[in-house]
């Protein structure tokens, strides 16, 4: 059996303007969203439903998924850090004594983008968007819109993960043998599981199904089955790559059974196989 190591120590940076740095990161973010923008408007254009509510509803998921996903960096992560640093919640920046005063109006701060996001809560702020889009443009239900927006965000997660491949972070156990990326920016010489790019591959695999399912089956005329299927599947991904997974942190020193994003995921897992029977079972 042929096992391969692979040293991975990539420039992180896309692109320096002045004082501001690109880095692939946000990169990634920007083709996810840019891709999910186009699928979405393919998919109101499919459904007879005005191209003009695609721009409203990507703001929304955009602004969503952002503010999720860092409050749930902050909050079920990293509160013993972000406790002490309030400012850097929302801000894109860290605390660096040795800056120097950034464009000119935070000193000790340095620019390093939002690196700090968590999945699970980004899907609590997507969800918690949409409900709110929903109460402003009264077309159709919010499972119906779940059922739509679920299908880029899939693959908008592969992208995503690629990002934290990247940086060097989120990154997997050490596999003890010869196979494995030995993430050279970390100062690491062994080899680890990339993590981050199994639940790429996995979350790529679920986009392919849910388009598939969308588009040459009658399984999104049953409100939240595509949804119920998308949380189903992706939080089950996220428990399965979790084993390989170094800990995150959290809160599982307290229930050590579980890591916590597996802890985080089950909820979903279960909300997921709720949305997809109640699905059925309202149509039939």
């Amino acid at each position: 059996m042929i096992l391969f190591k692979i040293d991975w120590a990539p420039n992180e940076v896309f692109l320096n303007l002045g004082p501001l740095t690109i880095y692939w990161y946000s990169v990634m973010f920007i083709i996810a969203f840019s891709l999910g923008y186009y699928i979405v408007q393919k998919i109101y254009i499919n459904d007879n439903k005005p191209v003009e509510l695609v721009e409203p509803l990507f703001i929304y998921v955009v602004f969503g998924t952002l503010i999720g996903a860092r409050l749930g960096e902050v909050f079920f992560y990293n509160w013993d850090y972000f406790q002490n640093n309030l400012v850097e919640i929302l801000l894109p920046i860290k605390n660096d004594p040795n800056s120097s005063m950034l464009f000119g109006l935070i000193e000790g701060y340095k620019f390093v983008g939002y690196r700090g996001l968590a999945s699970h809560g980004a899907t609590i702020g997507i969800i918690t968007a949409m409900f709110i889009y929903k109460y402003k443009f009264k077309y159709d239900s919010v499972l119906w819109i779940f059922d739509r927006i679920v299908i880029p965000i899939s693959v908008g997660g592969m992208f995503v993960r690629i990002g934290n491949f990247f940086n060097s972070e989120i990154v997997g156990n050490y596999t003890n043998s010869n196979f494995g990326v030995v993430f050279k920016n970390n100062g690491e010489i062994f080899p680890r599981h990339p993590a981050q790019l199994y639940e790429a591959f996995g979350y790529l695999l679920l986009f392919i199904l849910l388009w598939n399912i969308y588009w040459k089956t009658d399984l999104k005329k049953y409100k939240g089955f595509i949804f119920g299927l998308f949380l189903t599947c992706l939080f089950s991904i996220r428990v399965l790559v979790e084993y390989v997974k170094e800990s995150q942190g959290g809160f599982e020193e307290y229930l050590g059974i579980l890591s916590t994003g597996q802890w985080l995921s089950i909820p979903f897992i279960l909300i997921g196989i709720t949305l997809m029977i109640y699905s059925r079972k309202r149509s039939s």
